[in-house]
């Protein structure tokens, strides 16, 4: 997913660089329904890493109390492997953000009378 979304971005910022060579009204809907995509690929990922942080201070609540060699190992897996999830839901979080910007500027192109303040939403 992740370099689908890169490709995706690269291929959005050829786009504003040259408009005049594509269809905007078209690719504003386009864009709506990968955003929407990207969104959904964002919350599943959200719902998976906090569930990992939960059974990760879960685990670490019952190692305090108990002291258990397997527990312990335990501990160390969950954060193990939260860490990722941390870092990827870090990179789709900031990647959707991306995509409002980008989708503001395409509206711009397509009608500027609707988004005057699009410089003012954000660079990418």
């Amino acid at each position: 997913m992740r370099e689908y979304m890169l490709r995706y971005e690269r291929y959005l910022l050829e786009v504003l660089d040259d408009p005049q060579a594509h269809d905007i009204a078209s690719l504003r809907k386009e864009v709506l329904t990968q955003i929407g995509f990207m969104q959904h690929e964002r919350l599943i990922h959200f719902l998976v890493t906090m569930l990992f942080a939960l059974m990760f201070l879960i685990s670490l609540g019952i190692l305090l109390f108990l002291q258990s060699p397997a527990l312990m190992l335990l501990t160390i897996l969950l954060l193990g492997l939260l860490i990722p999830y941390i870092w990827h839901y870090y990179f789709l979080e900031n990647t959707v953000q991306k995509m409002y910007v980008l989708y503001n500027r395409l509206a711009a192109l397509d009608d500027a009378a609707a988004y005057p303040n699009t410089e003012k939403l954000g660079k990418i």
